[in-house]
């Protein structure tokens, strides 16, 4: 089966570059990791919601959206005596939100994803990215009260959040969401953000224990970002009883003409441990990237810095860093020991098809015991999105360990497909 859809996303490729050859964009904001750039493409539209000027109006001129998503996910795996997995996934978003009463409006989504048996493997075949152990996962993922006043908004409840160290990561069938308390002000392209998480739930958070807590307390945190030109994202976050972390990235998003882009930034992480923790460590790191008529080429530098028996926490969701990976981030060989990752990519995108291809390179110092990590992971992302309603994605990604002489749990290949509808 993984041959035939291999095959499948070859011709995929082929067909969509040449309907999609004569329509190339380069004016988005370009983003700052392979990861990120795989699951931008699925993100659920933002609907504006209206204003009325009584209660009855608030349920009238309410909003309804959403996503249909299916997906289909499977490991080749190569060490000896693991079973391959795979799994086929159908579910999606429904949201609901009030029409904006004096400033007051609510909010509410669930999210579901549950596994189709006849096209899921059973037992220690089945693959539980998508859908949790049980094959079914349900949950009122959003549920929230905003009030906004001019460029101030403050909102209490189960949200999105997509800030350096607690993101939505989108990238298989459940997003993460958060129970937070957020105040925010957005004016242009500055934005400043304040608030308290106190849970989370999705993909990273792990979906057999939906609502993880983010600390003993939550996780306190406070911001600002700036995007035009220049960039600028400056970030405390008080992670109760683990880590205090301080997030800098700045550069330049340069546009010599509406062909050519110049993008180069750096990043710098520091977290320092509480409670015994072990969350102690030093990132820095640094983007480089040159588009001309939609072909991007760039290169990912990020160092880990680590003392004896310490680890990094990129942080709630795919985290920050400009090296991760669809799979792998810095954080999966950075514990114990000092690690760096080199990532190269090159990119084609038009109004309506990207093609990515990105080469991982992560080694790792020998740790306290003497061992070292080396190990590579290449992506293949093609993605056709239809008006920015239908998306057809696939993601194919192959791992290495190329520091052991056997295979281990980093040497496999993993595809994904995923089809996508948002109303």
């Amino acid at each position: 089966m993984l041959k035939i859809i291999r095959f499948s996303i070859l011709y995929f490729s082929f067909t969509a570059l040449l309907s999609a050859a004569e329509h190339t964009s380069v004016n988005e904001k370009r983003l700052h990791s392979v990861r990120k750039n795989i699951d931008k493409e699925a993100l659920m539209q933002v609907k504006k919601v209206s204003a009325t000027n009584n209660i009855e109006h608030m349920f009238e001129d309410a909003r309804i959206s959403g996503q249909l998503r299916t997906m289909f996910a499977g490991y080749e795996q190569k060490e000896q005596n693991v079973e391959n997995n795979y799994a086929t996934a159908v579910g999606g978003k429904l949201k609901y939100e009030l029409a904006e009463l004096q400033g007051f409006n609510a909010g509410a989504a669930v999210y579901i994803s549950h596994d189709l048996g006849f096209a899921t493997g059973e037992g220690i075949r089945h693959n539980s990215e998508l859908s949790s152990g049980d094959g079914s996962y349900t949950q009122l993922a959003e549920a929230y009260i905003n009030y906004k006043y001019k460029a101030f908004n403050i909102r209490a409840g189960r949200q999105i959040l997509d800030t350096p160290l607690a993101d939505s990561d989108d990238i298989r069938m459940i997003s993460n969401t958060f129970e937070a308390y957020v105040a925010s002000y957005s004016d242009g392209g500055l934005e400043m953000m304040a608030g308290n998480i106190q849970s989370w739930q999705g993909v990273d958070a792990g979906l057999d224990t939906p609502w993880e807590k983010t600390g003993s307390r939550g996780t306190n945190f406070g911001g600002l970002s700036y995007h035009d030109v220049w960039e600028l994202n400056l970030w405390y976050y008080n992670i109760t009883d683990v880590t205090n972390a301080f997030y800098f990235d700045g550069g330049i998003q340069y546009h010599f003409n509406e062909d050519m882009i110049l993008h180069c930034v750096l990043q710098y992480l520091n977290e320092t441990e509480l409670a015994s923790s072990a969350y102690d460590t030093t990132i820095y790191g640094g983007l480089f990237e040159f588009v001309v008529k939609g072909i991007s080429l760039s290169i990912a530098y990020d160092k880990s810095l680590n003392k004896a028996a310490t680890a990094s926490f990129s942080g709630f969701g795919g985290g920050t860093l400009f090296s991760s990976m669809d799979t792998l981030i810095l954080d999966d060989i950075a514990d114990d020991r000092d690690a760096h990752a080199f990532v190269s990519s090159i990119g084609y995108t038009t109004d309506v098809f990207t093609l990515l291809y990105a080469y991982g390179d992560f080694k790792g110092n020998a740790n306290s015991l003497g061992v070292k990590a080396h190990i590579i992971e290449q992506d293949v992302s093609l993605e056709y999105n239809i008006d920015n309603e239908l998306l057809f994605a696939c993601v194919y990604s192959m791992q290495k360990d190329k520091e052991n002489f056997v295979n281990t749990d980093h040497d496999w290949n993993r595809i994904q497909f995923m089809v996508n509808y948002n109303f």
